[in-house]
């Protein structure tokens, strides 16, 4: 059986830090408000000349290097993002440009935070059927971008960042014991949309509009939603969800990191958290905390991962994945 492995990971943060005090310089807040309801110090922002193409490219480089590859051998590209360059083109076609890959398969996701998790999903797609052999699914976002400053519920709360893995087929037997992507769980409710939107658009003001959200609403469904999703995708890999090693959620809030934790049944040392230095990375912030898990040698390869995140939609999704 062909299996969809994830080779090489790689993260990338913009240079500038904002700590909770730079916030409360200009915003109605404090770092003891920020981090009491959020868990969150500091995020990082990109510079005013960075695209989030620039952002991606960086994040693969350093996955594709990882991973022992070159942009000459990728085939397939596909960008988590919620904050294009440009309309069009896709940033996948862009970061193909700016890498120098050879001709091949690039195209955007878009289902804000729970991007990755959509694109890792359609990756394996194509790499699992035999119609990519080396894939770029990369997650970045400058979601600094959208914020409203003067929205202290809002602004206090996203980042800027990048995060991309390599996924290659590998062979396998079949059940969970492989190495790779092994189980999913995917949904989306529209009905939910007033919850979590940016009040812009294309084809409705022409604007690019700022981030919306009714916080409590959102918690509330995060940690129901979440759990579910979680159950379902340990399910579909023949699991059981106390069988993972580690648990990599979407970095939105600590506290609803804590919460889904709790409801699974989840020690809290068994969780992946970066929210303190990157806040919300939306796309970006579960390909982060995973190269930052690699990086300091919690996550090794072997290892049984669940990886979860809910965002604007509302879309909500898990993937198990042996590393």
């Amino acid at each position: 059986m062909i299996r969809s492995v994830i080779t090489g990971v790689g993260g990338y943060l913009p240079d500038e830090i904002l700590t909770n005090a730079d916030l409360a310089r200009f915003v109605d807040t404090s770092d003891e408000w920020i981090q009491e309801r959020t868990g969150i110090r500091q995020r990082h922002r990109a510079a005013p000349d960075q695209a989030v193409s620039d952002l991606a490219v960086e994040a693969a480089r350093r996955a594709l290097e990882a991973a022992g590859r070159t942009p000459a051998d990728v085939d397939l590209i596909i960008v988590a993002t919620t904050t294009p360059d440009l309309t069009f083109p896709a940033v996948a076609a862009i970061a193909q440009r700016k890498l120098g890959c050879p001709v091949g398969i690039a195209f955007d996701v878009q289902a804000v935070c729970s991007g990755f998790v959509y694109a890792l999903s359609t990756a394996d797609g194509f790499v699992a059927r035999g119609r990519a052999k080396c894939a770029l699914v990369i997650g970045a976002e400058t979601m600094t971008r959208l914020m409203d400053w003067s929205d202290r519920g809002t602004c206090v709360l996203f980042g800027d960042g990048a995060g991309a893995v390599v996924v290659e087929p590998g062979a396998g037997r079949g059940d969970a014991s492989d190495r790779g992507l092994l189980g999913w769980a995917l949904r989306a409710d529209g009905t939910k949309q007033d919850l979590l939107y940016v009040d812009g658009g294309v084809s409705t003001n022409g604007q690019i509009g700022h981030l919306r959200m009714q916080g409590n609403q959102v918690f509330k469904h995060a940690v129901i939603n979440i759990s579910e999703a979680v159950t379902a995708a340990a399910l579909d890999a023949g699991i059981e969800v106390s069988d993972v090693d580690w648990f990599i959620p979407h970095q939105a809030n600590q506290r609803i990191l804590n919460g889904v934790a709790s409801r699974l049944g989840l020690d809290e040392s068994k969780v992946i958290s970066t929210v303190a230095e990157h806040a919300n990375t939306s796309a970006a912030s579960i390909p982060l905390a995973l190269a930052q898990g690699i990086a300091d040698g919690r996550i090794r390869p072997g290892q049984l991962l669940l990886m979860e995140a809910m965002g604007g939609g509302l879309t909500w999704g898990a993937c198990t994945v042996r590393l």
